[in-house]
């Protein structure tokens, strides 16, 4: 095949978005696709020009205030489109779009060329976060065009894919995340790390992700005090300042990649995530590889990846007491934190990225196979062949 991605968010940044779609350019990689990458340009220099076999279209962007390495590609509908037309794509995959994926979805409508949209980030569930919940309704808004426009729309979860269909948007399926099984092991679990967060032997707390108002990681707060504890938190942002500065016994070790992260992982004893506007939240799946149970709100991605008694426990979003009283529970017996973990690593081995990207692979031919081709691949298979 030959596919357009169009990332509203890439390298250098490392989040959810582009940890998929790296994961999807290996697989594509492997099946001998040709990959053209859309996405915005970066903050510092010049990235690769060819990213995990797949060329990288860079567009002119801006840093989004308070967050240099978050970027917003400038440019309209036409110069989208140009590049599409050029490349002649047989499907647009859209990453998370919103500002670059609205663009992009529009361009692909005009050519003609099918669209996979992956709704993975609830932006419009931010606003009241960030203080301007007036924006609610037009983000919503925006969302709900991309996806009516949308060839398929994939969702990451139960919760999502209700969510999306409760505001009329047809067309949408779900496709989960895949997770890494031989990186994310509890066999990386090192004693020596532990030791160096955690000198006096405490159970470990670990929370992994961006360090940005969204994630409620202030929540963690509620934990201070708990004995024999140590709170370790995993990753880089905006709020990293004044996270440090209201949880100020936490060990912060700053962004972590690579092996790195895996050890980190599955040296904790409890994985805590208490934000509550994760589509999915790929860090629960890899506290759960890591053979690390998990505390987490019961709204979105975690509803369908914890089972509470088993893997971990949910708790109501903003009722910080019940999330304290499940971190108590877990870290005062051993013998269930084990049992929870040895279910929790049992309930992702499955969820392989081949399994996941083979998944998406059909997606691809589906819209394919719904949309007549145009004259422009018409000619060009004829050229080929």
């Amino acid at each position: 095949m030959r596919i357009a991605i169009v990332a509203e968010s890439f390298l250098p940044l490392m989040n959810g978005v582009t940890h998929s779609i790296l994961r999807v350019l290996d697989h594509l990689q492997e099946r001998g696709d040709e990959v053209l990458v859309i996405a915005p340009s970066a903050h510092d220099g010049e990235p690769a020009a060819q990213v995990n076999g797949a060329d990288v279209h860079r567009l002119p962007a801006v840093p989004v205030a308070g967050y240099a390495n978050v970027r917003v590609a400038l440019g309209g509908v036409y110069r989208v489109k140009r590049i599409l037309a050029e490349y002649a794509p047989d499907v647009v995959h859209l990453a998370s779009p919103f500002v670059l994926g609205w663009r992009a979805a529009q361009a692909a409508s005009q050519l003609g060329i099918p669209t996979v949209a992956i709704y993975q980030t609830e932006v419009p569930g931010y606003a009241a976060r960030y203080g301007v919940p007036f924006l609610e309704n037009w983000a919503w808004n925006r969302v709900e065009n991309i996806h009516l426009l949308a060839t398929r729309t994939l969702a990451p979860s139960t919760f999502a894919l209700n969510q999306l269909r409760g505001r009329g948007i047809p067309r949408v399926r779900m496709w989960r995340r895949g997770v890494d099984t031989a990186r994310f092991s509890p066999e990386k679990r090192d004693d020596g790390w532990r030791a160096s967060v955690a000198p006096n032997g405490e159970r470990i707390i670990g929370y992994v992700g961006r360090l940005a108002v969204e994630k409620q990681v202030e929540d963690l707060a509620a934990l201070a005090g708990m004995p024999n504890t140590r709170l370790v938190i995993v990753g880089d942002g905006p709020q990293r300042t004044a996270l440090e500065n209201a949880l100020p016994r936490a060990v912060f070790t700053g962004f972590l990649g690579g092996g790195e992260l895996a050890r980190a992982v599955a040296s904790f004893d409890l994985f805590v995530h208490p934000g509550k506007f994760e589509t999915f939240c790929q860090t629960i799946q890899e506290a759960m590889a890591s053979g690390v149970p998990v505390v987490a709100t019961g709204r979105g991605g975690p509803l369908d990846l914890v089972e509470n008694s088993r893997t971990g426990w949910l708790y109501e979003p903003g009722d910080l007491s019940a999330m304290r009283a499940r971190v108590q529970d877990l870290m005062g017996d051993d013998a269930k934190r084990r049992a929870f973990a040895a279910a929790a690593h049992a309930s992702v081995q499955d969820r392989t990225w081949l399994a996941l990207c083979t998944e998406l692979v059909q997606h691809y031919r589906d819209v394919m196979a719904a949309v007549p081709a145009s004259p422009q691949k018409t000619s060009r298979a004829g050229a080929s062949s």
